[in-house]
């Protein structure tokens, strides 16, 4: 495939600008949503699981697995994006500085705040005009953050 067919002059990457912000819908967590993931990752650490016991615990209550606050914060990205970006997406690329900050239980409601930091042209890729780095703060809804971190998306 030659650039002209992968690469256009108007791509999301070349057009995206550093700086630009985004705040996605939120989401509540819960119960189902917990033992459900603990069940699929097979984590059933009693953070998550055993309310007796977490209600002496420095949260006072079982906490959310932080993977799974990450993940639904990734489907919050996904519904959150743009056509242009939804087609201009080549891979998510990795993720940096991940930090679990706080905790999430069940009944709080998350979404994702973001910043674009940076664009790194990525001219040997047969596809990927590039890396987008995009800094994230996954918050509740009291604005307390629970997440922080940087994606890196290869784009178009």
């Amino acid at each position: 495939m030659s650039d002209d067919a992968t690469r256009t002059s108007d791509s999301y990457f070349e057009t995206v600008e550093v700086g630009e912000t985004d705040r996605t819908e939120a989401r509540t967590i819960t119960e189902a949503d917990v033992v459900n993931f603990a069940g699929v990752s097979g984590d059933f650490n009693h953070l998550h699981m055993d309310a007796e016991r977490m209600e002496d615990s420095q949260f006072g209550q079982r906490i959310a697995h932080g993977t799974l606050v990450f993940s639904v914060a990734t489907g919050l990205l996904w519904q959150s994006r743009s056509e242009a970006e939804r087609e201009s997406l080549v891979a998510f690329y990795g993720v940096d500085d991940l930090r679990f900050v706080g905790p999430v239980v069940f009944g709080d409601t998350i979404h994702v705040e973001t910043e674009v930091v940076e664009k790194r042209e990525k001219p040997e890729h047969p596809v990927a005009a590039g890396v987008l780095h995009t800094a994230a703060e996954i918050k509740k809804q009291n604005d307390a953050p629970v997440i922080t971190c940087e994606f890196l998306s290869l784009m178009q």
